[in-house]
């Protein structure tokens, strides 16, 4: 599903929204979820899931073709974690 029809989605089921009110509302959500989780903090949607951060120690790794040594640095990376009505819906 692309944000697009996520936004058409949502649209159908707020009656007295209009589509760019629909966008402006979903936009908004992933703002508020991107700066959550910029400040390192934890996103819990219920029957949903767990957005969370994850630090990556740096490392040392092969280039495959031509099997030298590469330094990978640190970084954050994204968890997610489904949540219990999610995977139930998914494996019935």
């Amino acid at each position: 599903m692309t944000k697009s029809a996520l936004i058409d989605k949502v649209a159908e089921k707020a009656e007295g929204l209009t589509r760019k009110q629909t966008e402006i509302i979903v936009d908004t959500v992933f703002e508020g979820i991107r700066e959550a989780l910029a400040k390192g903090e934890k996103v819990e949607i219920r029957g949903f899931g767990n957005f969370r951060l994850k630090n990556r120690r740096p490392r040392r790794a092969r280039n495959p073709k031509t099997g030298d040594g590469v330094d990978v640095p640190a970084k954050r990376v994204l968890h997610f974690k489904v949540g219990k009505a999610l995977k139930d819906a998914l494996n019935p």
